[in-house]
């Protein structure tokens, strides 16, 4: 959610004419993130968040706007996209595809405690189940062949250590597919600034650009690679065990899933060591953008390497 694309007063107003939302009060840019140009837009009839897509085309963006268009009207706290006056969901805006969607309420807890852990349980569980029904399909963008794709164009910035790691961890996910795991549309970006809290519970899930059909399982590994780790990279015992028990009151697990836990989190781990690795090295021009240290990822798959966390239940 960096600025790729400067969007000025000028062009807002002038856009913003093809919705019923009233005239602009304040546009507000969004530093965070890495992907696509946001900005907060108040207008006289509410509070609503401005995207401008800078990597997904045209002919992507129905998966993801339906899909939280779905999920939204199964009750779960997502942003949901409006249409314009012609009843589209996105048209173009300087140059790129842009959407408007509403503004959720609360704040994004960057230290969490076990109830927000079991919050977020409970929550991606029913993310999980709501999304069960949506007839979309579309694979996982950040799925194994990109894994092997963004590994090579990364290698040559890597410390030969780094390189082996990469390189074995890449063979041993290749040895553990885990197709037949319950799966479906997954969120697979639930990191801490994604979700937003109202009070002890969440208000707000946010950025489903990275959605795609994965397991479900995976997602949830997403999750407490984020939100229940020590500053030491390793899962906190109390805030797991609040996550996991908050999602299988809402969705028992399979014993399959339960043993392919160790791996996922693994999987998830490479994951984003190598989009950050990536973002680092090979980085995109912005006037506003927040790069992520890989290191810190390295550092979680470096430990579930060395230890196999298994399901703690």
């Amino acid at each position: 959610m960096a600025v790729f694309t400067p969007v000025s007063p000028t062009d807002l107003t002038r856009w913003l004419s093809g919705y019923a939302v009233g005239t602009v009060q304040a546009q507000i840019p969004i530093s965070s993130g890495i992907e696509n140009t946001n900005y907060f837009v108040d207008t006289t009839q509410g509070r609503f968040v401005l995207t401008l897509f800078e990597k997904l085309q045209p002919q992507e963006l129905p998966y993801y706007l339906h899909l939280m268009d779905h999920l939204a009207a199964h009750d779960l706290p997502c942003p949901r996209p409006l249409s314009d006056r012609q009843g589209h969901l996105f048209s173009t805006l300087c140059g790129k595809p842009a959407t408007l969607v509403t503004r959720l309420q609360g704040q994004s807890r960057m230290d969490p405690e076990p109830a927000h852990c079991q919050a977020m349980g409970s929550l991606v569980a029913r993310l999980h189940l709501g999304a069960a029904s949506y007839p979309g399909q579309h694979p996982n963008p950040r799925g194994p062949a990109w894994w092997h794709a963004t590994g090579r164009l990364i290698q040559g910035f890597l410390t030969p250590q780094q390189q082996t790691l990469l390189r074995q961890e890449l063979a041993f996910q290749g040895q553990h597919r885990f197709d037949e795991l319950p799966r479906g549309p997954i969120h697979a970006d639930l990191f801490r600034d994604n979700v937003l809290f109202d009070q002890a519970q969440v208000g707000g899930v946010i950025d489903f650009y990275f959605a795609g059909t994965d397991s479900w399982l995976y997602d949830l590994a997403i999750v407490a690679n984020d939100w229940c780790m020590t500053p030491q990279a390793r899962l906190d015992p109390v805030r797991t065990l609040a996550l996991l028990r908050a999602y299988a009151a809402q969705r028992p697990l399979s014993p399959a899933e339960k043993a392919a836990w160790p791996v996922l989190l693994r999987a998830a781990a490479l994951r984003f060591w190598l989009s950050r690795s990536h973002d680092k090295f090979l980085p995109r021009a912005s006037e506003m953008v927040q790069p992520h240290d890989p290191a810190w990822f390295e550092q979680i798959l470096t430990h579930h390497v060395h230890t196999q966390p298994i399901w703690p239940l």
